[in-house]
């Protein structure tokens, strides 16, 4: 397959957009310096908006950003029930979640489970989010680029470390307000650069919007009735569902980057508007980001065919890079780099969070003097470990190693879901069967994975067996049950004071 350059005018927009991001971190650089509260939580004072805004962009990734399409462009709108599951869970997080965590002041996740179960399930819950999310840093910078590269012209080093590089410089710099408005404007550049793939799209199929839509409904390419039905070929919409519940449960009480954000806003009214907010985003995203892999299918239908052996994971690059307008391209080149960087910047904060507080706080020395310092050399350290990892990805061109690592610690990602459920659900859940239940919850997932389950009923199965298990195993130690008071829904509207505080 033929590969294109960019061209000057597109390079020149995407260099603005990238210096643009720099501004930003730039701007808010005085501000994050002032305490670790700043740097990590912009000192409670985002507007709920905008907090809802960051933690969509952050959910939604360039690889979601090129996936979602694929999934459309392959087969059908069924995966968009996906999407739909947030609007589920949201009402659990306002009455069940965000309370414990707001009552907490809690700057990462795992100082609940510390207060619920004891430090060394905080250390667990925190080393295995620091390690996930540098590796998915690289994924994040590699798959994208490798996309890209499989399309043009431009030199893969070049991407990963335009786009990782200076993610890593204005998160060190803006601290989380500085990733916080730079989600906003990455997340308004994807949306809108998705936008216009569609109406572009529309525009250049003889018979516009009626042809899309007539190729859609004669191949089955939206929804059907086989869809709701299990055992069939179509993907089953309730399965997806129901196992992206539970996905998005991990993702929202048990994931550091979301989290974390729940502290940003100033009141437990405000971080739920922002969760609403970001159900609304979440929903809008269904017509934009399938209808663009529908409206591609019309294209490459109707127009112009893909070449022979094509790999459709590049679909919309291509699209963009040997279709669209000069500088229309490069202004949608940037918005896969603002899906990259969104993703990124919240990680490397969120690792930052975890090493600072999480260890050095509690392990070593409760001295915040020097930690904003600290907290930017983790950033720093963290994004050259992704980028490296990233680089060293796209040299080889090979990734089963690092998958497997990805696979291997994510099957702790629903399990701890389950355990803050755990928590949060259960009087009688402790340290040693929680413990137990998240090692035998790993076990069965893994020999789970080997199945031919979908990856959305592993995690149904995930979750559920890490509560299971845990909960069975912990009555089997009642001597560490501990003081549950303000700790779990039974005593939610009361006052928990802390061991330190007690004693």
């Amino acid at each position: 397959m033929e590969k294109v350059g960019l061209g000057t005018i597109n390079w020149v927009v995407l260099i603005v957009y990238l210096i643009a991001m720099l501004g930003v971190g730039l701007y808010f650089t005085k501000k994050a310096g002032k305490n670790t509260d700043a740097f990590f939580t912009a000192s409670g004072k985002i507007p709920a908006w905008a907090a809802g805004f960051s933690i969509y962009a952050t959910t939604l990734s360039a690889i979601t950003f090129m996936s979602t399409p694929e999934q459309a462009f392959l087969t059908d709108w069924s995966y968009a029930a996906g999407n739909l599951a947030i609007f589920a869970i949201i009402p659990i997080l306002i009455y069940f979640y965000i309370p414990f965590f707001k009552k907490l002041n809690v700057t990462t996740a795992y100082e609940y489970l510390e207060e619920r179960f004891g430090p060394s399930l905080r250390v667990i819950g925190s080393l295995l989010f620091v390690l996930f999310h540098i590796g998915r840093v690289a994924i994040v910078i590699y798959l994208p680029t490798l996309a890209i590269t499989s399309v043009s012209e431009i030199n893969p080093v070049l991407i990963a470390a335009a786009v990782g590089g200076l993610c890593i410089i204005y998160t060190f710099l803006g601290g989380m307000e500085g990733v916080i408005w730079s989600d906003v404007i990455q997340g308004i550049l994807l949306l809108g650069g998705a936008i216009l793939v569609v109406a572009l799209g529309i525009f250049a199929v003889d018979g516009g919007f009626s042809t899309v839509l007539a190729d859609a409904v004669s191949d089955d390419k939206l929804i059907t009735m086989e869809n709701f039905q299990l055992g069939t070929a179509a993907a089953a919409i309730p399965i997806i569902f129901l196992g992206s519940i539970f996905n998005s449960l991990h993702q929202y009480t048990a994931s550091q980057d979301v989290v974390q954000r729940y502290q940003t806003t100033s009141s437990t009214k405000e971080t739920n508007k922002s969760l609403w907010t970001n159900g609304v985003l979440a929903l809008v995203t269904i017509p934009i980001f399938y209808g663009m892999g529908t409206v591609l299918y019309s294209y490459y239908n109707n127009v112009e065919a893909l070449p022979a052996g094509f790999n459709t994971s590049a679909v919309v690059p291509y699209f963009i890079v040997t279709t669209l307008p000069v500088g229309v391209a490069g202004l949608l080149i940037a918005a896969i780099f603002a899906a990259c960087q969104s993703t990124i910047s919240s990680s490397l904060n969120s690792i930052s969070a975890c090493i600072t507080v999480d260890f050095k706080q509690r392990f070593f020395s409760k001295d915040k003097s020097n930690d904003v310092a600290l907290a930017r050399w983790v950033i720093i350290i963290a994004g050259i470990l992704g980028l490296a990892a990233a680089l060293y990805l796209v040299s080889t061109n090979r990734d089963e190693t690092w998958n497997l690592f990805l696979a291997i610690t994510g099957l702790f990602g629903v399990p701890i879901a389950g355990i803050f459920a755990l928590g949060i659900f259960t009087r009688r859940a402790n340290a040693p069967g929680v413990l137990i239940g998240l090692f035998l919850s790993a076990i069965a997932s893994y020999f789970v994975q080997q199945t031919d389950l979908t990856p959305f009923a592993v995690s149904v199965m995930s979750f559920f067996t890490s509560f299971g298990f845990g909960y069975i195993a912990s009555l089997f130690f009642p001597k560490f049950n501990k003081n549950t008071t303000g700790l779990t829904i039974f005593t939610k509207n009361e006052e928990y004071v802390r061991e330190e505080v007690k004693a």
